[in-house]
């Protein structure tokens, strides 16, 4: 079975205020962030209009948006793929990350009330569960939207949009690069991150942030393993 065809079917007419568009874009959105749809994964219209009953129109706008946040990557007559981040691409979003992370925080510190402590705190509880019961994939996504949901309660939109964009591209990053040890403390460092935010420390909750981001790519082997294709690179040690 295809990771499209896994996709489930929806009724998007049952979906209250949010349009076909935003349904569409969700779940898609979702499936990046679980690592359902991996790197390269090509994004067939005819397929996903089928998959979720809707036009091609509206498919097309729901994959234009998740191109302009750089998950998706629209070839000219070829159509759409899942993007694939080099490694050098995965150096430049996560630098991007810690610069936008520590300023999250921070506003977070100032804005953040006890209710949304709370969902701060329910969120990584039900990561945790996630992971415990083995459902690494609704784990991984719920430990991203985590960090979304600290954009959200930074309450700065242009922040926010940013955050979406990083996190499902380091999403994609994860699922090229992670090495073998698939380890997952995530939920811990994130209820430590929860208790500096509680108490507004700024200068400790951005340094558990840059800790948290720094694990991260710890797991990720970066290293350029591609075989030169210089043929004078290839040979080299022969010499004249």
């Amino acid at each position: 079975m295809s990771q499209l065809s896994e996709m489930k079917k929806i009724d998007i007419k049952k979906s209250g205020k949010k349009t076909q568009d935003d349904i569409v874009y969700e779940h898609i959105f979702d499936a990046i962030l679980e690592q359902r749809l991996a790197p390269n994964t090509k994004l067939n219209e005819e397929s996903l209009g089928d998959i979720f009953g809707v036009s091609r129109t509206i498919i097309r706008r729901a994959l234009s948006r998740l191109s302009y946040e750089q998950v998706v990557v629209i070839r000219p007559n070829r159509g759409a793929v899942v993007a694939s981040p080099s490694n050098e691409d995965t150096r430049r979003i996560l630098f991007a990350r810690r610069v936008v992370e520590k300023a999250v925080v921070e506003l977070v510190c100032d804005e953040a009330d006890k209710t949304q402590i709370e969902q701060l705190k329910q969120s990584v509880r039900n990561e945790q569960a996630c992971f415990e019961k083995g459902d690494r994939a609704a784990g991984i996504r719920l430990s991203g939207e985590f960090h979304l949901l600290l954009a959200e309660i930074a309450n700065n939109p242009p922040l926010l949009s940013f955050q979406r964009s990083l996190v499902s591209l380091s999403s994609l990053a994860i699922a090229q690069y992670e090495n073998h040890v698939r380890s997952h403390c995530s939920y811990d460092e994130h209820y430590e991150l929860i208790e500096a935010l509680a108490n507004g420390d700024k200068p400790q909750a951005a340094q558990l942030m840059m800790h948290h981001l720094d694990h991260i790519e710890e797991k990720l082997d970066l290293d350029d393993h591609t075989p030169p294709r210089d043929l004078k690179a290839i040979f080299s040690h022969v010499r004249k």
